[in-house]
């Protein structure tokens, strides 16, 4: 929620500043900046213009110190309203990736995995597959369906090294069937990949996620470290001989 407010704060503020952002100082874009970063908290949240208004307003009278007294009840219906908000956006992004689901499960060479992941082979490797166990090495390239990129460490230039059961399900299912440097598309509707709740501001509730990944080593999984040995028991002590009085000679 706090990604509106900031957003549309910061254009509150800024006024005729923002239409020539070189005049400003270094704390006033410091300050655009928290703007910025605030409002693209609740970005997600879609509001329409009406709305807007009134988290404005809200924001820039309590930075004034005239806020409207409300009770702590409304602390609750902001709860309730950007559940529903939230579920409506979520539906809504589930419904405009079913059509982009069924045409990639028709592309050449696809198999449509049990949990609804589509796995598109771009290039067969030589060495052997990967378990949900192993430790593994890859580029990939992130996009949204429409393709926008949301991350790659193809563009970062740098590979990323993790343990296959330890991220999203779509990639525990789907790496494991690629073969060492092999590449392959993977198609994540969103239960497979970041789920109603999205990740961060990045990727929004529901969205379907398309990767390709490249498989460019199996990492050999660190040994447990051995448990220290124990010490051997020592033998228990022999019990003492017991002294034999002499008979007194008669």
């Amino acid at each position: 929620m706090k990604k509106i407010l900031l957003a549309v704060f910061a254009c509150f503020i800024a006024g005729s500043a923002m239409a020539a952002a070189k005049e400003l100082t270094e704390d006033q874009k410091t300050l655009y900046f928290l703007g910025k970063a605030v409002s693209s908290k609740i970005k997600q949240f879609d509001f329409t213009p009406e709305e807007t208004k009134f988290i404005v307003q809200g924001f820039s009278e309590t930075l004034a110190g005239k806020e409207l007294k409300l009770e702590d009840t409304y602390g609750m219906k902001l709860n309730e309203y950007l559940a529903k908000k939230q579920e409506a956006m979520v539906t809504k992004e589930k419904e405009k990736a079913k059509p982009f689901l069924e045409k990639m499960a028709k592309e050449a060479g696809a198999v449509k995995l049990p949990s609804g992941v589509v796995y598109i082979p771009v290039k067969e490797g030589a060495g052997v597959n990967p378990t949900a166990a192993d430790m593994v090495k890859v580029h990939y390239h992130g996009t949204f369906p429409d393709g926008k990129v949301f991350d790659s460490s193809v563009d970062r230039g740098t590979p990323a090294e993790f343990p296959l059961g330890g991220v999203i399900p779509c990639w525990t299912e789907g790496v494991q069937k690629i073969k060492v440097g092999g590449k392959a598309r993977l198609v994540c509707p969103s239960d497979t990949a970041y789920g109603d709740q999205g990740a961060g501001g990045a990727i929004p509730g529901g969205a379907t996620l398309v990767f390709e990944v490249e498989l460019l080593e199996i990492l050999k999984q660190p040994e447990a470290p051995k448990p220290a040995a124990k010490p051997a028991a020592k033998p228990a002590a022999k019990p003492a001989k017991k002294a034999v009085k002499a008979e007194p000679k008669k």
